[in-house]
């Protein structure tokens, strides 16, 4: 659930002063420093990066919260060429959470490398697990949310404003829970509410193929492809180890050294649905493996090789086992699969995971009524996370506005008008945002054919979603 590039390099050890850094997706320099929290087998250098503001117009800071959980918020530079507005006026700090990025990354050695075979999987967590007990125990949104209240304070700000994006929007909620007086406002985006279950993720994932089912038959080039979700059931359902070993490999096109089992397939049709761009690649390449094409497949396979390297799957089970695995049932897993195309696979690799990694529960309390100006960005097509979860679990908020980006997938911080949205909330949190722009965000053209979309407005696709961007989802 969230951003993926790579590391940058980190300067300033000790909780003395930053100095100068650079991260991949942001080309100016950053103040970054290290502040040492834990002690014995639980320390770790925290690494606190902030892009200052252009003036001294004494806006307070907007802290940049990664999704996951287990990315990093140093992952999220990327977004600071999005945010240039809002930077001129207020800092930008990203903090990487304990266990994650360039704070003590907590990967297990899980890799692009990996084979995306669940046994596989398990047993390298399981040996992790055994390695770092004390350390994987340790971690908690609540240990996470102490240490932004340290970094808070370290650098004396008064009060701060929350971006959260993914899992980042539950970290937010939860520190709004707990310090109510160090906020002033939160922009959540794909909003993941304290009460919801996300990790029951099927059906969500099943609406968005189901949106872009219908996006499809409206578009007159992307129709011509027929019943395609039909022929997406069919191919999982024929799926079997014949066809795992003809899969080519993304990069190379030749046959891979590691077949493509039925999970793997499903969590990458899932993970397609996250972006747009990737998205609209669905239809054509599902046509062309029903008809023993798996090129197309692998093409978007490619686009997510590197999706588990930016996770610190460590952090990931630390967390979600100990927070969200534990209070779902088999009867909520029986409804949410019922009728969705990846069935039990999303979930799967959690409940699997969990069971090697056996760090103690830590149930959330009752969200207690807030008051503090929110922002909700939604997509409409967000296979995980989608509007209803901001609409039905968050009446604790009084006072909240809600945008929902049409074909959006997963993260719309960066898409269309959004940025200068999120820049007039900040300034004034209070007015109610004039959110007719939202509309001409549009999906990317589909493409039909081995040379991408048909650009000719006569023939259906449209070109403005080419002039959007993506949603920069994982």
């Amino acid at each position: 659930m969230g951003f993926f590039i790579a590391h940058g390099a980190m300067a300033a050890e000790g909780n003395g002063g930053a100095d100068d850094c650079y991260l991949d997706g942001w080309q100016y320099s950053l103040q970054c420093s290290r502040i040492t929290v834990g002690k014995g087998d639980t320390q770790v250098k925290l690494a606190v990066m902030v892009s200052p503001a252009l003036d001294e117009s004494g806006e307070e800071p907007l802290y940049l919260l990664a999704g996951g959980p287990g990315q990093a918020a140093s992952d999220l530079a990327i977004l600071l060429n999005k945010f240039r507005k809002i930077n001129q006026t207020r800092a930008i700090v990203l903090v990487d959470r304990r266990g994650a990025g360039l704070s003590r990354p907590f990967s297990c050695g899980i890799d692009r490398n990996t084979p995306n075979e669940l046994e596989v999987i398990s047993k390298s967590l399981a040996d992790c697990y055994l390695q770092q007990t004390t350390f994987a125990n340790s971690l908690s949104s609540r240990q996470t949310i102490e240490d932004l209240e340290l970094v808070r304070k370290h650098f004396g700000h008064e009060k701060i404003s929350l971006w959260g994006g993914s899992w980042g929007t539950r970290t937010a909620l939860l520190y709004q829970q707990w310090y109510p007086d160090s906020l002033t406002a939160l922009v959540l985006d794909a909003v993941a509410p304290i009460d919801t279950k996300v990790f029951l993720g099927a059906s969500a994932a099943e609406h968005a193929l189901q949106t872009l089912v219908r996006d499809c038959q409206s578009d007159l080039a992307c129709s011509r492809f027929g019943d395609w979700r039909g022929e997406l059931e069919q191919l999982l359902i024929n799926w079997d180890d014949s066809a795992a070993k003809k899969f080519p490999d993304p990069v190379t096109g030749r046959i891979s050294e590691q077949p493509m089992s039925l999970w793997a397939l499903q969590s990458m049709i899932r993970a397609a649905l996250y972006s747009p761009e990737a998205s609209a690649q669905l239809p054509f390449a599902i046509t062309e493996a029903g008809s023993g094409n798996y090129l197309p497949l692998a093409g978007i396979a490619g686009f997510f090789s590197d999706t588990t390297t930016g996770m610190s799957l460590g952090l990931t089970f630390s967390v979600a086992c100990s927070e969200e695995l534990h209070r779902i049932s088999e009867e909520e897993v029986a409804a949410d699969i019922a009728g969705a195309f990846i069935g039990r696979a999303f979930l799967e690799f959690f409940s699997r995971g969990c069971d090697v990694w056996p760090v103690p529960k830590r149930p959330y309390s009752k969200p207690e009524p807030r008051h503090h100006p929110v922002l909700l960005i939604s997509g409409e097509a967000d296979p995980i996370t989608p509007p209803i979860y901001a609409q039905k679990d968050l009446d604790y908020l009084s006072n909240k506005q809600h945008l929902i980006v049409m074909g959006g997938g997963h993260i719309n911080s960066i898409r269309g008008c959004i940025p200068d949205l999120i820049d007039k909330f900040l300034t004034s949190p209070e007015v109610k945002l004039d959110q007719a722009c939202v509309k001409d965000i549009h999906r990317p053209p589909f493409m039909i054919g081995a040379y991408g979309p048909e650009l000719d407005r006569r023939g259906g696709s449209d070109s403005k979603g080419m002039e959007q961007g993506g949603s920069g989802s994982d």
